[in-house]
């Protein structure tokens, strides 16, 4: 067999969209004019499909930290954490994060790509036992795979599905890694956390969540869904991203374990990888100051979200589970769903397209991202765009009104 040729079958699926005229692939985005608001091709758009939670990628003092970072310390490290590249800004990031979340330490990878597989894919090994939430990010998925441990997956968000798991396992149990995220990035729902630290507990294990998707967004100070209810305390480690909420790249990895220390010399993707840039960095510590300054861009966030879901399930749209900033908009075919998000383009709204096998249930979905930038009007333009669409794509309402 050629090389290539194990990708015969993605290359026929994505020639038969190209063909058809609509080509997802790559969406380029000519023009940002702000958080909420940018130019694709001949289309001027509203942004829902961004991540930016707290609409922080525009923030004066974020953009005149990095400015300041880039003129005094150049545009990069050119080096890793381990070589030349942890500058006294890095440190300093690292314990305002540890702070924030009250943590005894934190560690700042390049990406939240990059800290998955720094923490999980070193701490998980060979004989080592990973139970992981089915529908977590290909990241958890991957770091499973460098590390080599055994892994048992259990049903999305069913604590007694894990709970039966790690009966089976007897003593063993006591020495798993439990692995879930705080929202879930396709779906937009939380994790059962309440009900899995009462399973750890009682049978033991270590807890990662994955808080990509909920800092800046859960809890009274922004902490993630473990601050949100309460369960901090038992939670083992905090993974995270700055792409999000804090509107940068980067990724970061808190825990109370004194032993996390040691990964700075064992995380083959934290020694071997070039720090992030002192400007990415600068940012990062400017956004943070003013998301724990501002609780209410959090407020106006839910209030968006809240605004949005509801206006979506008015019309008839099948949605995930529960109000959030992320809400899917469930689809059918993946033909259907490449038609759709075009079409929604056409009528000033760019969202997310996910295609199986990314999405749930095979079928194809399109994924709205609310902003805390994002206006009341501009919500309402998004529901109209919407609401446009139905007499154009009826299956994706039938059956759905009530």
């Amino acid at each position: 067999m050629a090389l290539f040729d194990k990708f015969e079958k993605l290359a026929q699926d994505r020639a038969a969209l190209v063909q058809s005229g609509l080509n997802p692939f790559g969406t380029r985005i000519d023009e940002i004019f702000s958080p909420t608001e940018g130019r694709i091709g001949d289309f001027k758009v509203v942004l829902a499909g961004t991540n930016n939670y707290l609409g922080l990628t525009f923030d004066p003092e974020s953009i005149k930290a990095a400015q300041l970072s880039l003129k005094h310390e150049g545009t990069g490290t050119t080096g890793s954490r381990m070589a030349n590249g942890s500058y006294g800004s890095h440190m300093a990031l690292e314990a305002e994060l540890a702070d924030f979340f009250q943590r005894r330490s934190a560690m700042v990878f390049s990406t939240g790509y990059l800290a998955n597989l720094g923490v999980i894919g070193t701490l998980a090994g060979p004989g080592d036992l990973v139970l992981l939430d089915a529908d977590c990010h290909a990241s958890i998925y991957d770091a499973c795979k460098l590390g080599g441990p055994e892994i048992i997956r259990f049903r999305h968000n069913d604590a007694a599905d894990l709970e039966r798991r790690m009966l089976r396992l007897g003593e063993r149990a006591r020495d798993v890694i439990i692995i879930v995220e705080g929202i879930y990035s396709m779906l937009g729902d939380q994790a059962p956390l309440k009900e899995i630290v009462d399973v750890k507990r009682r049978l033991g294990g270590y807890l990662l969540v994955d808080e990509a998707h909920s800092v800046g967004v859960l809890g009274a100070h922004g902490r993630g869904l473990a601050e949100e209810l309460g369960v901090e305390a038992d939670v083992d480690i905090v993974l995270g991203t700055f792409s999000k909420s804090l509107g940068a790249i980067g990724g970061f990895a808190v825990s109370h374990h004194p032993e996390m220390d040691l990964l700075r010399y064992a995380s083959r993707p934290y020694i071997f990888t070039a720090s992030p840039s002192p400007s990415s960095i600068a940012s990062v510590r400017a956004s943070l100051k003013t998301m724990r300054a501002r609780p209410e861009l959090r407020e106006h966030l839910w209030s968006n979200a809240r605004q949005l879901y509801k206006g979506l399930a008015d019309l008839g749209y099948r949605l995930g589970p529960q109000a959030s900033p992320v809400i899917p908009v469930m689809l059918g075919s993946p033909q259907e769903g490449v038609a759709f998000w075009q079409t929604l383009i056409e009528h000033g709204v760019y969202v997310n397209l996910v295609l199986p096998p990314a999405s749930p249930g095979g079928q194809a979905l399109v994924r709205c991202s609310v902003s805390a930038a994002h206006t009341p009007e501009q919500i309402d333009r998004i529901i109209r765009a919407f609401d446009e669409l139905r007499p154009i794509f009826p299956a994706a309402v039938a059956g759905n009104q009530g």
